[in-house]
């Protein structure tokens, strides 16, 4: 059993005080770990209780380094000593393993703003010898807790509100890349004097990796504080080492996406580019090249496959293109197999549609030439919408309809990042319980998705994917309410299409001007 605290500021009675009165009423704890500043302006009376041996820590008690010049004086060996009986610090950087097998890795001080960095401050390579240090260990997996004092950036991302802390602005990126790195299954920051306890997030990409353990993230306020904000965390921790491999990657029901996967994905781009290209070559001696017929028999010559003829309607149909039924005022294009119209009731007036001409259900169902047409169309539409200086944003809803929609809506450029729509998206479907997961970069729908299974797709216009298999009920304006909210179009009014339908010389109107600016392919 842990304690962990936020900044102490010299106020060592005050939380010596409050661990001796948990002790007195919970039995006893094994250690306290302190994150922030231990030391602070006026410490020195106090101090020097603890220093001579005059007084005592209850409970072997663990702190970071100076986070400023003026506490340095405190800290007389980097490499970490003991201060006083019962207290010691750590160090700048490092792991420290205590008897049970716990693996603690900590980084001290603020991330530096100047070179060379000053004594209180860290730097990218104080990070990168930490990671290569744990990265040689055989079979790594994690670190059971790591210790900082800042927090870490965007550690808010996809999670519960930081409250009056922008998580977007606040803390460091190094401290990001260490946590997104080490793994960590609870991470303690301070220095903000605020208490946040963030949702725990997931340390793997669901559909690309095996299951890992979750982090929980906790920053403490600082000691004392008058608003009665938590600075102490209690907590129970079995050494990861000691672990049933199962039960230690059980993932809770509030998990969230990793607050860093922007981060991680960078790093790995960055990486890849590193890396010396490779060249394959197919050997063009063996079959002269020619594609292998599918009954396994040597030979050049295949017939090509028939072209499938699509499913016909049960009943009447609002766009199949040869329906009575199609508002053909809407229609904008029309390709070999596939056309585009005007969303009835668009949420812009440049949202549009693609559509199967042919009878469809949903992209899944598609044949080869459809979905070929299919990716012409959406390929113009990025680089039409990109020349009006606005992003697209791609979604299908495969439940409780009957022919294939894809819906194509323009955000601009300059309102959001693809960023910032796909994390309103995850935030919004983690609200409602919908498990939204990210396709693998190289993957498709047609590859987590069978023909007949009900599911809601994203996609964005820079190839991001995300997927939900739909189970039970579903609600049928979810994508369209995302785009709508004030994280993306802030336009809460027209989450419902019923509530926008234009008098049909408006549409038609509407329908014109697009038809005379687009060019498909």
């Amino acid at each position: 059993r842990r304690l962990a605290c936020g900044d102490v500021e010299g106020r060592l009675e005050t939380i010596f005080g409050r661990v001796r009165a948990i002790q007195a009423k919970s039995g006893r704890f094994d250690m306290l770990l302190c994150v922030g500043n231990f030391f602070g302006s006026s410490s020195e009376a106090e101090w020097a209780e603890y220093r001579t041996g005059a007084k005592k820590a209850p409970i072997p008690t663990y702190v970071l380094g100076a986070n400023n010049q003026d506490t340095l004086s405190y800290f007389p060996d980097v490499s970490g000593c003991e201060l006083a009986e019962n207290i010691t610090y750590l160090g700048r950087r490092g792991v420290f393993s205590g008897c049970s097998g716990l693996h603690i890795a900590y980084l001290s001080g603020t991330e530096a703003q100047e070179q060379p960095a000053p004594a209180h401050s860290f730097s990218a390579k104080d990070v990168a010898e930490l990671k290569t240090s744990l990265f040689s260990t055989p079979n790594f997996r994690g670190v059971d807790i790591l210790l900082t004092s800042p927090w870490p950036r965007d550690v808010g991302t996809y999670a519960n509100s930081a409250g009056e802390i922008d998580t977007k602005k606040c803390g460091s990126k190094l401290v990001s890349d260490l946590a997104a790195s080490l793994k960590p299954r609870y991470h303690f920051a301070a220095l903000e004097k605020a208490y946040y306890e963030r949702l725990p997030y997931r340390n793997h990409t669901v559909l690309q990796e095996t299951p890992q353990h979750v982090t929980r993230f906790i920053a403490l306020a600082d000691v004392g504080n008058t608003s009665k904000k938590k600075y102490l965390y209690a907590f129970s921790i079995v050494p990861m080492s000691s672990m049933d491999p199962a039960e230690l990657v059980k993932q809770p029901q509030d998990v969230t996406e990793n607050p860093y996967r922007k981060l991680r994905k960078e790093a790995a781009k960055a990486k890849a580019e590193e890396e010396p290209a490779c060249q394959f070559f197919f050997d063009l001696n063996k079959h002269q090249g020619k594609k292998r017929p599918s009954d396994g028999k040597q030979g050049g010559d295949c017939q090509p496959k028939q072209a499938k003829k699509p499913p016909q309607p049960t009943g009447p149909c609002w766009f199949c293109l040869a329906s009575p039924e199609v508002e053909k005022h809407l229609v904008v294009s029309i390709g070999t197999h596939c056309y585009l119209a005007l969303a009835k009731g668009g949420l812009l007036p440049d949202h549009v549609l693609i559509l199967p001409i042919g009878h469809y259900q949903s992209v899944v169902d598609l044949s080869s030439e459809v979905l070929e047409e299919v990716t012409k169309y959406k390929a113009a539409l990025k680089e039409f919408f990109r020349s009006k200086g606005k992003r697209y944003v791609l979604f299908e809803r495969n439940y409780r309809s009957q022919h294939l929609q894809l819906q194509v809506i323009p955000v601009p450029l300059d309102l959001c990042t693809s960023e910032d729509i796909k994390e309103s998206f995850i935030t919004q479907a983690q609200e409602q319980q919908i498990e939204l997961l990210e396709i693998p970069e190289h993957s498709d729908i047609t590859q987590v998705a069978q023909p007949g299974m009900p599911y809601f797709y994203v996609e964005l216009d820079t190839g991001e994917k995300l997927f939900h298999r739909i189970r039970g009920r579903f609600p049928l304006q979810f994508g369209r309410a995302v785009l709508a909210s004030a994280a993306v179009l802030a336009l809460p009014e027209r989450a419902d299409w019923r509530q926008c339908a234009a008098p049909r010389p408006e549409e038609a109107a509407q329908a014109r001007a697009f038809r005379r600016d687009f060019q498909p392919f």
